[in-house]
């Protein structure tokens, strides 16, 4: 709406001083700076559109080309493991990513393997389950952007679909419901029990979804494992490849379930390839004999 509104001033289709726009977007006292530079990029857009396509355009390129080291991606994901669950957890990510990158510098592969390594173990040790959402959702960082984004009288509500207590749909799918600003101080109470996860007193730990998320950290660490054994220069491309078969895993409960069937089965195409006994190259045709 700010930058929209820059667009029509410079356009001079709002009757107002730019100064009087400035002092209401003070007074107003949401995301002030934000809103004040997002009305300077709708006039510029209004002056010259072109120039500001290219300086979009221009700031793309630079951001694809920065690319953050290994050291970087590990860094901020030991981080979030840290709060996720704790420092032990969190260690347990960052050795395992150092072996990786330990095998792959010995065959001087560069860190490609490290790198999606160290993305997807973390996707797969950080799944999203009821502690997880709770702690997100009560986090101060979360309820301090929603105070800047919302004025007034306003309240927040939460659409869960608890597995203990949900109702199922015609098609066995678990059904979302409404729950209300009570459900924070819950979540509040169940962010403090993330100790419990994946031991024998979680009461979410035992439906065949925490099961199988849990299950597939192993499988993911055994296969890269396996990669290792035989990584070679010739091998990497299709060893980063099934390392980041993670990345076909996405979403929630049912939806999840059908991307995992699907990925299990590139997965297995994929180690079939790994597997299978290298051709080697004809021998170059040696030429005739001359008598």
């Amino acid at each position: 709406n700010p930058l929209i509104l820059g667009y029509a001033w410079q356009k001079g289709r709002v009757p107002l001083s730019l100064a009087a726009l400035m002092r209401a977007m003070e007074l107003n006292g949401v995301q002030v700076e934000n809103n004040k530079a997002a009305f300077e990029w709708g006039r510029q857009c209004a002056a010259n559109l072109q120039q500001v396509q290219s300086m979009f355009a221009a700031q793309q390129v630079i951001q694809l080309v920065k690319k953050p080291s290994l050291e970087e991606l590990v860094a901020k994901r030991v981080a979030f493991l840290t709060d996720y669950q704790d420092a032990a957890y969190a260690a347990d990510y960052q050795a395992f990513v150092n072996k990786v990158h330990a095998a792959e510098a010995r065959r001087g592969t560069s860190t490609r393997m490290s790198q999606a390594v160290a993305r997807y173990l973390f996707k797969l040790m950080a799944y999203k389950d009821e502690y997880e959402v709770a702690r997100l959702h009560t986090d101060a960082a979360f309820t301090s952007k929603i105070s800047e984004m919302f004025e007034g009288d306003f309240k927040i509500v939460h659409h869960l679909a608890p597995p203990t207590t949900a109702k199922k749909d015609d098609k066995g799918h678990l059904t979302k419901k409404s729950y209300g600003p009570w459900m924070r101080k819950a979540m509040g109470v169940l962010a403090g029990m993330k100790g419990l996860r994946g031991t024998a007193l979680d009461p979410f730990g035992r439906t065949e979804e925490r099961k199988t998320e849990r299950a597939l950290i192993g499988e993911y660490r055994q296969c890269i494992e396996t990669l290792l054994k035989d990584l070679s220069a010739d091998k990497l491309a299709l060893a980063v490849e099934i390392a980041s078969i993670p990345e076909e895993i996405r979403g929630y409960g049912h939806v999840k379930e059908r991307n995992l069937a699907a990925a299990r089965t590139k997965w297995q195409g994929l180690m079939q390839r790994w597997n299978a006994p290298q051709v080697a190259a004809p021998a170059a045709a040696q030429p005739a004999a001359v008598n």
